[in-house]
């Protein structure tokens, strides 16, 4: 067999399974797609007594931990231990319930004269965006007034970052939410996980449980997480309403949005180097 045979071989190869990498893809996307219309169409009745009596001023603040259920120990998934750690923060960890109608674990509760609902999705982190756009209507919550916690792989461990708005970032949670929420004015708070070492896969990486080193370092984490939430929601409190302005339409996602970086601590910076 000539050389020329040999290339021509491997190139129908390779095309042939780039096709069918693409079908793949195209047909998972698709299904996802109209899995979420589904799950969206579904109604939801507005909130009834006595949960309505906390939202009888002010506006309602929803913050999110993105993950997989029955995945909660995973590095995808630490969006959910942040919510967990801030529910313990608050000693309302007990108050935990269930709720169909938005496909999820809800508490509601409040922050300093601040009235938040603590919604952990209970989908897969693909379509998250369905609990939160129902829980979002279901408490009467603006988008612009819903945070959520996710884990970011562009990130090392150690770091954490309040991003205002824009764009998923590849992320299929947030990117859930966008769509389903038709807007990406949604405030994020990003948890580092970083990115794999060696031969293993982004996907393996991030459905992985952390190591014992990580484990150490995920404790420091989680209190700052938590304490950056506390900061957040305050900050917001504190603020007078702007002048009433429409969220961002699907279509007008190209705003320019503000960043806040926030850095870990000297310490926990030297702790993430050597890790």
């Amino acid at each position: 067999m000539s050389l020329i045979d040999t290339w021509n071989r491997l190139r129908r190869f390779v095309s042939l399974w780039f096709n069918e990498f693409l079908t793949f893809v195209t047909m998972r996307r698709l299904f996802t797609r109209v899995l979420t219309r589904v799950l969206l169409n579904e109604s939801v009745s507005p909130v009834m007594v006595p949960e309505a009596e906390v939202h009888s001023h002010g506006r309602r603040k929803l913050v999110v931990g993105l993950g997989n259920p029955g995945m909660e120990g995973t590095r995808h998934s630490v969006g959910m231990a942040v919510l967990g750690a801030l529910a313990a923060r608050l000693d309302v960890a007990d108050r935990w319930r269930g709720d169909k109608q938005v496909s999820g674990e809800v508490i509601v509760s409040e922050i300093q004269h601040t009235h938040v609902v603590l919604l952990r999705p209970r989908l897969l982190m693909n379509i998250n965006g369905v609990s939160v756009a129902k829980a979002a209507g279901k408490y009467g919550v603006r988008p612009e007034d819903v945070l959520l916690v996710h884990d970011e792989l562009d990130k090392p461990l150690g770091k954490i970052n309040i991003k205002h708005g824009g764009s998923a970032r590849g992320h299929n949670g947030v990117r859930s939410c966008v769509d389903c929420l038709q807007t990406d004015v949604m405030q994020r708070l990003r948890v580092g996980i970083g990115r794999p070492t060696g031969k293993t896969s982004v996907e393996r990486h991030v459905l992985g449980r952390f190591s014992s080193e990580e484990r150490k370092l995920l404790d420091s984490v989680l209190v700052q997480s938590v304490d950056l939430l506390l900061s957040q929601l305050s900050q917001q409190e504190s603020k007078q309403d702007p002048p009433s302005s429409p969220s961002s339409p699907a279509g007008g996602r190209g705003a320019a949005q503000k960043r806040k970086e926030t850095r870990a601590s000297p310490a926990e910076d030297s702790s993430a180097a050597r890790s």
